[in-house]
């Protein structure tokens, strides 16, 4: 099979290696395509923490396909279901994964791209937020993970207010149903907008959608006394700083609403099939960039610099 192979910062190169196969309990998938996360474009980029070369078919982690191949010992699943899989090497025409991290697909997905991972995430991050009905609700960063934030959010009844640099990605926002939204820029202008918003109250749940430090600083800013500030960007660039004394004073809430438990994962994949199948959800004009696998590098190029019309790029791999 054909897999891309990151073998040195910023190259990428196609291997042809052999087809893995399933071990007991397993499931090998053929993939048709794979999510492209901002959280490849560290070991992309090369920080000084990866090491190069990574394996074949690394750090896709977005995967869908059919199920190619059965191991010893799996029941719920035969080969042809189509399904979404937690698996890390999935820029690759196949992967394999624990029959326990995939998930069997509905038949009215079958001809729509599914990244399951990246879908199950939100929806997780949205359990954790906490959000009721009439609440403001500040999302700080509008890309992918932002616009299903605020569909969410403002399905429950939420005030959503979209915070972004990039025009577009606030249309799309308010596509989502977003009530009021600003462009980040000037601190204090955007925290009078705000104030302007909610009669001098701020928002009780703000979520940082960014991984980026001033847009953490930002979000803190706009959180109302005993708010919550939930953080959904993925800081995995080094340490980061925070205004203690304000997090303090205020007795903000600061929920950290990332998850590790495959499980969890799992529940959060299944909660997206049924947002999604529902009509609560449809992500399909948020994949705006789609490009074969081996454009992996320009796909990643485009993550990275995000230019106007962007909100998330696949790869296929049919």
């Amino acid at each position: 099979m054909f897999a891309a192979a990151l073998v040195a910062p910023g190259h990428i190169e196609m291997q042809c290696i052999p087809i893995p196969e399933p071990g007991p309990d397993q499931v090998r998938v053929r993939l048709e395509g794979c999510g492209v996360c901002a959280s490849n474009l560290p070991v992309w980029e090369g920080k000084p923490w990866f090491r190069y070369p990574m394996r074949p078919g690394a750090p896709g982690h977005e995967g869908w396909g059919r199920v190619d191949t059965v191991g010893e010992g799996v029941q719920d699943l035969v080969p042809g279901d189509r399904v979404a899989l937690l698996s890390s090497h999935a820029y690759a025409q196949y992967d394999v994964a624990a029959a326990a991290a995939v998930l069997k697909l509905p038949a009215a997905f079958d001809n729509a791209p599914f990244p399951g991972e990246p879908l199950g995430c939100a929806m997780n991050i949205f359990r954790r937020c906490g959000i009721s009905a009439g609440n403001t609700v500040a999302i700080v960063g509008i890309g992918f993970l932002g616009a299903l934030l605020t569909r969410l959010a403002t399905l429950a009844g939420a005030r959503v207010i979209a915070i972004s640099r990039r025009p577009f990605a606030l249309e799309i926002a308010a596509q989502m149903g977003a009530w009021k939204t600003c462009l980040m820029g000037d601190e204090t202008a955007l925290r009078e907008q705000v104030q302007t918003a909610t009669n001098g109250k701020l928002c009780e749940v703000v979520i940082e959608a960014t991984g980026k430090q001033r847009p953490l600083d930002w979000a803190a800013e706009l959180t109302a006394e005993r708010g919550r500030l939930v953080i959904a960007g993925y800081h995995q660039d080094g340490p980061r700083q925070v205004n203690l004394q304000l997090w303090n004073w205020r007795g903000l809430d600061v929920v950290n609403a990332h998850e590790r438990d495959p499980a969890v994962y799992m529940e959060g994949m299944r909660l997206a099939v049924e947002a999604v199948q529902s009509g609560k959800l449809n992500p399909s004009s948020l994949y705006t960039s789609i490009f074969p696998l081996g454009q992996l590098n320009e796909a990643l190029r485009c993550t990275a610099e995000r230019p106007p019309g962007f909100m998330k790029a696949l790869i296929t791999l049919h």
